[in-house]
């Protein structure tokens, strides 16, 4: 048995009830102050559990934590700063640094010939532009400057290399002007069979009533001469796309429906793509970017409605999985050869 061992042996005896029962009130309240657990380096924890209760008053009142912040902001206000050891004079003390002329070592000096010496020695700072370009140095200049060079029999550069910090400056692009269609008379028109109205666009209007779009709809049911029928961001949902699907039941004119950028839900694609397989005129289906992605069901029913209407060659819808896209992608193929082959007929 060790030393430390025989050192313990003479504790194992000892009661500790009876030793507790010997100790005073004051020892008492000692020896739970020493059995806290605390943790004085975690910065995390409150002051409570960083450290011991040491105080001995009680408390003179309830606290009020405004009056607390604003004797603490008074008393911060109060402090005098402290002055600086040193003052600022806006004095320059020492030299300033001049970076040393290196001088080029013999064996990196390059000799050329007196006509190309005096040719470099009088370039501009466009023509020094177009040789950096021709030798392939473009790291000197921008993209823009660097291209117009080599793709350009003259120099057009005129502003030098100087100007590779310089961004390109580019035409503004205008924005796109509102859609003028006037919906009341594109809702007559379509209800009155219309010979000359063979394209309905209402893309970018987005303060259609739902109820006019879904009369507009039910008047497209009976029309016989437009050809293309188009919602883009017109933030149509699913009445809307059930609408389309009622329309598409019974229309037998219509070619291209576009409802892309909607918020048309899974159900509402559903209701359209089963539509789809009852309508044999339409030859292009865009539903792509809607609020929410449609889901694994919608894109096999995608899939299964190209495979099962040989009429459509043009679909607008960017699939996220590979077993749906490769069926789409096998589908368009076959139909747009058998539309070709029916054209030679």
């Amino acid at each position: 048995m060790s030393s430390y061992q025989k050192e313990l042996e003479k504790y194992r005896d000892i009661d500790e009830d009876e030793i507790l029962r010997t100790l005073s009130p004051e020892e008492l309240e000692q020896l739970d102050c020493e059995l806290q657990e605390m943790d004085p380096e975690n910065m995390l924890l409150p002051a409570g559990l960083r450290q011991r209760d040491q105080t001995k008053k009680s408390p003179t009142g309830p606290l009020d934590r405004d009056a607390l912040l604003q004797y603490l902001e008074q008393q911060a206000l109060e402090v005098k700063e402290r002055d600086d050891l040193v003052p600022f004079t806006g004095e320059k003390k020492g030299k300033p640094y001049i970076q040393p002329k290196r001088e080029i070592p013999a064996q990196e000096q390059i000799t050329l010939e007196p006509e190309l010496e005096e040719a470099l020695a009088n370039a501009t700072d466009a023509e020094m532009c177009d040789i950096a370009a021709i030798l392939g140095m473009y790291t000197l200049m921008s993209n823009k400057q660097y291209y117009d060079a080599i793709c350009s029999g003259e120099i057009c550069n005129t502003e030098g290399i100087s100007s590779v910090v310089q961004p390109d400056k580019y035409k503004p692009v205008p924005d796109e002007p509102p859609n003028p269609t006037n919906i009341e008379e594109i809702l007559k028109s379509v209800r009155n069979n219309d010979k000359e109205l063979e394209e309905v666009n209402l893309n970018n209007i987005q303060d259609i009533p739902i109820p006019m779009l879904t009369e507009l709809c039910e008047a497209m049911k009976t029309n016989t001469y437009v050809r293309s029928f188009s919602l883009v961001a017109t933030r149509s949902g699913d009445p809307i796309a059930n609408a389309v699907a009622d329309m598409l039941r019974e229309n037998r004119s219509l070619q291209s429906l576009n409802i892309e950028s909607n918020f048309i839900s899974s159900t509402g694609l559903m209701a359209v793509l089963k539509a789809v397989r009852e309508n044999a005129t339409l030859t292009e289906l865009r539903v792509d970017n809607q609020r929410q992605w449609p889901g694994d069901a919608v894109e096999m029913e995608m899939a299964t409605v190209l495979e099962q209407c040989p009429s459509i060659v043009r679909f607008g819808y960017h699939f996220t999985q590979q077993g749906p896209r490769a069926r789409a992608a096998q589908a368009m193929t076959r139909n747009n050869e058998l539309r070709r082959q029916q054209k030679k007929r």
